[in-house]
């Protein structure tokens, strides 16, 4: 494999490689430049002598401080950014739109795990199966679980459940108020479970217009609650049953 790479004043403008198949220098780094070639390249050049290189047809002597620092950016260039996993829970048949907006927004600074319904894909009445099946399968691996609280969020068992599997976990707990949750007397009504850690002072609590304002305004409350003291969480009330 030979590999070539063009400089302009200093500047590494492109780096190819060749296979036998030809070479296109026109292609950008991130698209043809393997970590591994790079790599290699910059061992390569390091372990040489400072090289004349030609540019345009000008002759350019690059140092290999200048050949370094211009290796570090294309690998740089390389990162992807890394996406911190949170677990949303929500009431599918109510809240679907919200949970979609959310996720869209914050694409890029998170990967929004969902349980697919767990109405449909855990078929048992076994409440403890259920709850290992959530702590297994979609709280592990997270380090934050956020509840969207519409509407009738607060009567739903698997909602219960999810809290609980967060808490077992103790992962940070992060509640999200909707324009559609209920309120009575400028309470709003949110899950039992929920409600004992925000009292505790371990969950916390936020409305949906501050939570989405930017990725910043998200990303201040969730370092948030993962700053409570696990001795604040409260996980002792008894499981739901049923819906409602």
């Amino acid at each position: 494999m030979t590999i070539s790479a063009q400089y302009h004043s200093g500047i590494a403008t492109s780096v190819a490689y060749r296979d036998g198949a030809g070479v296109n220098p026109q292609n950008s780094a991130r698209e043809i430049l393997p970590k591994e070639i790079a790599l290699s390249l910059q061992a390569l050049i390091l372990n040489s002598h400072p090289a004349l290189l030609c540019a345009s047809g000008v002759s350019t002597k690059i140092s290999r401080t200048e050949i370094s620092m211009n290796l570090q950016e294309i690998l740089k260039s390389l990162e992807k950014p890394v996406k911190h996993k949170i677990f949303v829970s929500y009431h599918h048949k109510l809240d679907q739109e919200y949970y979609d907006a959310f996720s869209t927004k914050f694409h890029d600074t998170y990967e929004s795990i969902h349980d697919a319904s767990l109405d449909s894909e855990i078929d048992s009445d076994d409440v403890d199966y259920v709850l290992r099946r959530i702590r297994e399968e979609y709280i592990t691996g997270t380090s934050c679980t956020v509840v969207l609280i519409g509407a009738e969020t607060y009567q739903r068992k698997y909602i219960d459940w999810e809290i609980k599997a967060t808490l077992d976990k103790e992962h940070a707990l992060l509640g999200i108020y909707l324009p559609s949750a209920p309120r009575t007397e400028n309470r709003i009504s949110v899950p039992g479970r929920l409600h004992d850690n925000i009292q505790s002072g371990y969950a916390v609590f936020t409305s949906w217009e501050n939570a989405t304002e930017s990725p910043e305004s998200l990303e201040k409350y969730v370092a948030e609650a993962k700053s409570k003291y696990k001795s604040l969480i409260v996980n002792s009330r008894e499981k739901k049953k049923r819906n409602g």
